[in-house]
């Protein structure tokens, strides 16, 4: 029996990271509609890709009709990934 049958249907948590940055609160209490925060990534870094807080893969933001995608251009090997 393939092992890989018996954990088909386990739901993992997969997350796309497009930047982060710190502020403090002084400065996050005085966003309000419109405010633009930048990101330390420039527009054209790949996205990483978590599975359960795991860097797994990086990857294209794509536009798919009227949502966002990631099209996977990297997928880590073991020794690659790590907690974030």
């Amino acid at each position: 029996m393939d092992n890989y049958q018996n954990i088909q249907n386990v739901n993992v948590e997969l997350t796309a990271r497009l930047g982060s940055v710190k502020k403090n609160v002084k400065d996050i209490l005085q966003f309000g509609v419109g405010t633009i925060v930048e990101l330390d990534k420039n527009a054209d870094e790949p996205v990483t890709v978590y599975v359960n807080n795991v860097k797994y893969a990086e990857g294209e933001v794509v536009s798919i009709d009227e949502n966002y995608g990631i099209r996977v251009t990297k997928v880590f090997s073991p020794s690659e990934r790590k907690d974030d």
